[in-house]
């Protein structure tokens, strides 16, 4: 799956996507099952902006309730069981635990907190038990569930779930929404793509686009400087932040903005308590946030909310952001957050579209679609959460419909992610199937393997009858066999590739793993005898001395 020469960028594309984000990547798959010749070029690696920064679930968004927004929750409650269908190893259901105290409020100015304040004045803004309950009595209902259930009462006196929580919450709600490995989605969505035939060129920064009266020329330069130029019947531009950008610096289009700019950061921190469910918690701010349990031994915290005003490149969660996430969570637990408890933090910038809202949290998260058929087709893809993707790489084709009018229909409803072609809820059956076939696995490692490449672990470990026939291992079960899988079917360029997007293994590999995986990969791309592959003998001596 390496780039592609300079001979091929003489072919007329049906379609051209700029962006490697969920999105685009979510484009290029739709269109290229459908029989449409597609090309992506992503200037940095797949998912390595917003794509890869979000909360990681799968939900319909129950505060969007209070903002009226039906429609987005509606979408966003249906497609999680589609999704879940679709890719069983890098996503699955959670429980949500909603602690419930006297103090809850309503953010200020939102359409249901207007309302209520007009016919029960008495609530001052009070988010009482009863509002909650009935918010989750629709939540539950506007999703048509199947495999996911519905809301139930906790007394956290007596319940698991209350022991990691202050003395003050004595009751809470329970209900369901879906955990997904955010950047495998995209990845996976590209692997797709590229398997229906689609081009998939990463470290490729498109730097122009002019539109002729049937196509459109793109020109494009690789990360070594090379530059290619492409042929176009239709513009996609999903560029996610970068989305406006494009359309100026790119396109030469003029125009208002049409985005907000929004950082989000989370932290991850030791692991606060010992069950698998995320606690959902609501600020005296009227914000809330979630606590999630995080790659086993670890809990993801987020998100915040605040304009991004500086470089798209320089998204980072702030000490003062932090701070916030650590005193919100800790007005919850009874042992507070402290700094030193911290071990990663990531933020990344969202590309709302405009809709005019006074806030930040009343911004809406849905997409907006923007075709223009001025003589070559150009589409701006605007806003968009991740959990309705598909949906809105649905609708781009559907925009593009009268373009192409022998293309295919819809198709990705029931179409299962590679590697995902098992059923829900079957990834300890797999596990323990992939441990039968290969004896040498682990529990651990069988499970690792399950989720995060499902029934392709088949593929990659082949006919391996012991650890040694998967090369060298470099620690953490990281192998030569999987390394060179990434490479070669997952656009893995660097360890930071690998150990941050394809997998979150860089919160456990070691400096030295992580030096020595680096190593490899540049010696696998480089292919040079004066840069060989290490084998086993020499990995162990290099442990005993890399710092």
């Amino acid at each position: 799956m390496s780039d592609h020469s300079d001979t091929d960028s003489v072919r007329t594309f049906d379609i051209f996507v700029i962006g490697g984000g969920v999105n685009g990547c979510g484009i290029a798959r739709d269109a290229a099952g459908r029989g449409l010749s597609v090309a992506l070029a992503e200037m940095n690696d797949l998912g390595s902006a917003t794509s890869s920064a979000s909360t990681k679930l799968f939900h319909g968004g129950l505060r969007y309730l209070e903002y009226f927004e039906i429609h987005l929750v509606r979408e966003a409650l249906r497609e999680r069981e589609v999704l879940l269908r679709a890719m069983p190893h890098i996503s699955w259901p959670m429980r949500f635990v909603l602690p419930c105290s006297p103090d809850m409020r309503f953010p200020t100015n939102t359409p249901a907190s207007r309302i209520l304040g007009l016919v029960m004045p008495w609530l001052r803004g009070r988010r009482p038990l009863w509002i909650i309950r009935l918010g989750l009595f629709i939540y539950d209902r506007l999703g048509s569930r199947m495999i996911l259930p519905g809301t139930e009462g906790i007394d956290l006196g007596t319940s698991p779930e209350g022991e990691p929580l202050k003395d003050r919450f004595r009751r809470a709600f329970e209900f369901s929404d879906c955990w997904v490995q955010d950047s495998r989605l995209v990845v996976l969505n590209a692997r797709d793509a590229a398997e229906r035939g689609a081009r998939i060129m990463t470290r490729t920064r498109v730097t122009g686009a002019k539109r002729q009266s049937d196509h459109w020329t793109i020109s494009a330069r690789n990360a070594d400087g090379r530059k290619k130029t492409f042929r176009a019947r239709c513009l996609v531009n999903a560029g996610g932040p970068w989305v406006e950008d494009i359309s100026h610096r790119v396109l030469g289009t003029s125009g208002s903005s049409r985005i907000r700019l929004v950082g989000g950061s989370h932290i991850v921190t030791k692991r606060l308590y010992d069950h698998d469910k995320c606690y959902f918690l609501q600020g005296s701010d009227g914000r809330i946030i979630f606590t999630i349990p995080f790659e086993g031994a670890f809990t993801l915290i987020g998100t915040t909310d605040r304009e991004h005003t500086g470089s798209l490149d320089s998204a980072e969660c702030s000490e003062e952001e932090a701070d916030y996430l650590r005193d919100f969570a800790s007005g919850y637990f009874k042992r507070p957050i402290a700094r030193e408890d911290v071990v990663w933090s990531f933020s990344g910038v969202r590309p709302l579209y405009d809709d005019g809202a006074t806030s930040l949290t009343a911004a809406t998260r849905d997409y907006v679609l923007s075709l223009d058929t001025d003589a070559a087709p150009l589409l701006n893809v605007f806003g968009g959460k991740i959990t309705t993707y598909r949906k809105l790489a649905e609708a781009s084709l559907a925009k593009l419909s009268p373009i192409f009018d022998s293309a295919a229909g819809n198709w990705t409803k029931t179409a299962p992610l590679p590697g995902g072609d098992f059923p829900v809820g079957g990834a300890r059956d797999l596990a323990a199937s992939l441990a039968a076939r290969y004896p040498f696995l682990s529990d651990s490692w069988a499970e690792r393997m399950v989720r995060t490449y499902g029934t392709d672990t088949y593929e990659m470990f082949a006919d391996a009858a012991s650890e040694a026939d998967l090369g060298v291992n470099f620690g953490k079960t990281v192998t030569e066999r999987e390394l060179e899988w990434a490479i070669s079917r997952e656009w893995v360029r660097s360890a930071e590739d690998f150990l941050w997007r394809r997998t979150k293994l860089g919160l456990v590999v070691s400096k030295s793993e992580a030096n020595m995986i680096e190593r490899h990969i540049a010696a696998v791309l480089e292919n040079e005898e004066t840069l060989p592959c290490i084998t086993q003998r020499e990995w162990q001596a290099a442990r005993e001395w890399i710092p």
